[in-house]
């Protein structure tokens, strides 16, 4: 008799996980709206303090490693000086990229909830296994999904616009 895999628990969200989550949204809004950015936001948050807000300025500031949670980790580092932020939580609009990954594993994030899964690129399971892997020194709680279908709505439409 084989047995069946143990498939994971899906994450169970806190009404500050949604509080932050909704704040990402409305960063990601404004990078679209404001400055005609990919919609997506970030909030880094310690404790019950938001260290650092980040959205997309890749095009404003011509610079592809200007992504959200690079925004928001570059912030909190000056917030805190430190670029270390251990047991830090950053709630982001979609799965990190392998850029935003490695950037997130050396500062030491505690825990990363995304909303909307990345098929291409993502890094937190989806394509790759950045935030998960073993062969760091470090490991990075994942939870996926929180709101995920408001932020896939308005990367949906962003894309679709721009066609």
């Amino acid at each position: 008799m084989t047995e069946e895999p143990i498939q994971p628990a899906a994450p169970v969200f806190s009404e500050q996980d949604e509080r932050f989550m909704r704040r990402a949204l409305q960063l990601a809004a404004h990078a679209r709206d404001a400055e005609n950015e990919v919609p997506v936001g970030a909030v880094l948050v310690l404790g019950d303090e938001i260290v650092g807000l980040g959205w997309n300025r890749n095009i404003t500031l011509n610079d592809p490693t200007a992504h959200a949670e690079i925004q928001a980790l570059r912030a909190a580092g000056e917030k805190l000086a430190n670029y270390r932020m251990t047991g830090a939580t950053l709630y982001v609009t979609l799965e990190p990229c392998a850029m935003c990954a490695m950037a997130l594993v050396h500062a030491r994030i505690g825990r990363v909830v995304y909303a909307a899964t990345d098929p291409k690129t993502g890094a937190a399971g989806s394509v790759f296994d950045t935030l998960i892997s073993d062969r760091h020194n470090h490991r990075i709680q994942v939870d996926g999904g929180l709101l995920a279908d408001e932020s896939s709505t308005m990367l949906r439409e962003f894309f679709r616009s721009r066609r």
